[in-house]
């Protein structure tokens, strides 16, 4: 933090307790979203107090905490990087380095840098109506010390991954293998596999970055997948961003367009991927046959089950991973485990896959909000009671919002948004002098999964997250142009409730007076 933000933050709890911070709006996560979010505040409120939370010892989130070979973005950068900041490396498909040197440069031209605190776990976060603030408790990891902070509005972005942990199924026999079993989310910076037979279980994105990033350096590489999955062949480089900065005076007006472009193509991709499936089922399946070896299985290994955007389409920059099988470096089994034994995995239909190092890529565990126990007035909020309010606030819990991103998209698209309508609501909040904001749900709208996806991540762990409901302004959108008009632009006070409230003093209480309540939206 600053040093004004520090002076305007320190407050007494009450005569002779310890000084407990007080920041205007506490930030939870220093990744891609928790930064941005920062920025965002930073641009549009100078005067308010941030700090950012973050329960790692770096920021970054994802880019900083995945170190398995290859790791990279499965979304162009014009869309992946932040609306505010143009991306300039000429790479659309980035490698996560770069991802997160650019994270870090972000955080830094915008001074947020200064805002985080680093190893702080938070565990509770309880609103009191009374004082119209949360206190946010969290835990020092390097000195195990707990600290207390409050805050006007608290802004979760911790994502929804679970960070100390993979998804792992229990295979038969791991414990026979001799090599070494690895999950993707905790690599080993010693693992050798230099010239060593690999087996990496999984087809998900994980697997696609990592089977052609290991191939170059492995003996051989066996994918072990399950069921296929949608592999797309994209260039490395955008030709028409590369075009349009040859004409485009600066690199502003080259990403503003490029990144409209890209949002354009790819929501025509999936709203023709969802009306007419078995056309793009077609035309992935010509372009896997164009890129893959005479006479390759193409349904066999590359033709799922399933309709394209059932789950994500995975990205092949460059068409690395058909590169890598053309050239022998690569094969792709598709059948179950039976057993693993002391030197590979025995298959169902009776092959074994030998191997010196066998990778889980099998996906990730889903957290909600971090795992943070939130209260509100000494009532602890069950996530699965609450609805969505836009994809990015809770019914009946004031003051709060969080970041969720597209499925069918680049994360960041959603979290810029997000962030905005959060700037825009405390900006009408403080021209009415309103303290307390708080969606409050229509009985009427029906209940549905908060994600609407069938990953396995997702059907694993969707019901521990709130429900989105049948209509606005309780419908989780995976549709960027509509947000764009109602978050950018729509009303901001649409089924919300505001109220006016004055800050508890030592030894009184603060009022806290309903002001009104708005109409939901139809």
């Amino acid at each position: 933090m600053s040093t004004a933000e520090q002076a305007a933050a320190s407050e007494h709890a009450g005569d002779g307790a310890a000084p407990t911070e007080h920041v205007d709006v506490l930030i939870i996560g220093a990744g891609l979203s928790g930064i941005g979010a920062a920025c965002h505040l930073r641009r549009s409120f100078p005067r308010k107090s941030v700090a950012i939370l973050e329960s790692r010892e770096a920021m970054g989130g994802t880019w900083d905490l995945f170190r398995y070979p290859g790791i990279r973005s499965d979304s162009d950068m014009f869309t992946l990087g932040y609306r505010f900041r143009p991306w300039t490396d000429s790479r659309a498909i980035a490698d996560g380095p770069s991802i997160l040197n650019y994270i870090r440069e972000t955080a830094a031209e915008y001074g947020v840098d200064r805002a985080v605190r680093y190893r702080h776990r938070v565990n509770d976060a309880a609103w009191s109506g009374e004082d119209s603030r949360w206190t946010v408790t969290a835990e020092r990891g390097d000195t195990g010390e707990t600290v207390r902070l409050t805050c006007d509005f608290l802004f979760v972005c911790s994502g929804y991954y679970r960070y100390d942990e993979g998804y792992s199924p229990a295979f038969p026999g791991s414990e026979r293998f001799t090599g070494p079993i690895v999950h993707p989310q905790h690599w080993p910076e010693d693992l050798d596999y230099a010239g060593k037979r690999v087996v990496v279980i999984g087809s998900g994105a994980t697997a696609i970055t990592l089977v052609p990033s290991m191939a170059g350096v492995a003996g051989h590489v066996t994918m072990l997948q399950r069921s296929p999955t949608y592999v797309l062949a994209m260039p490395q480089r955008d030709p028409v961003a590369q075009g349009l900065g040859r004409v485009l005076p600066g690199t502003a007006a080259t990403y503003a367009v490029t990144r409209w472009k890209n949002v354009v193509s790819h929501t025509a991709f999936y709203k023709i991927s969802r009306s007419r499936p078995k056309l793009v089922k077609s035309l992935l399946r010509k372009q896997a046959r164009r890129l893959l070896p005479e006479g390759y299985d193409v349904d066999t290994h590359f033709g799922p089950r399933y309709d394209p955007w059932d789950q994500r389409v995975c990205v092949a920059p460059g068409g690395d991973l058909f590169r890598a099988l053309r050239r022998g470096q690569v094969s792709v089994v598709t059948d179950t485990i039976e057993t693993f034994t002391e030197n590979g995995i025995l298959l169902t239909s009776g092959e074994e896959l030998p191997a010196d190092v066998i990778v889980t890529a099998t996906g990730l565990n889903l957290l909600a909000f971090g795992g943070i126990r939130l209260t509100v007035d000494g009532r602890e909020v069950s996530l699965p009671e609450t609805m969505a309010y836009k994809g990015m606030m809770l019914s009946d819990v004031p003051n709060f919002a969080f970041t969720v991103g597209y499925t069918n998209a680049s994360w960041t698209l959603k979290a810029d948004l997000v962030s905005e309508y959060v700037c825009r609501l405390l900006a009408h909040m403080d021209r009415h002098g309103y303290r307390q904001c708080v969606p409050e749900r229509d009985a009427s709208v029906r209940e549905e999964p908060f994600l609407d996806f069938a990953a396995g991540y997702v059907l694993r762990a969707v019901q521990a997250f709130p429900k989105q409901g049948s209509r606005a302004p309780w419908r989780l959108r995976m549709n960027y142009l509509r947000d764009v008009v109602t978050l950018r632009h729509g009303p901001v006070d649409n089924a919300m409730s505001f109220r006016r409230g004055v800050h508890a003093s030592a030894g009184s209480r603060s009022r806290a007076t309903r002001e009104r309540r708005t109409p939901a939206a139809r």
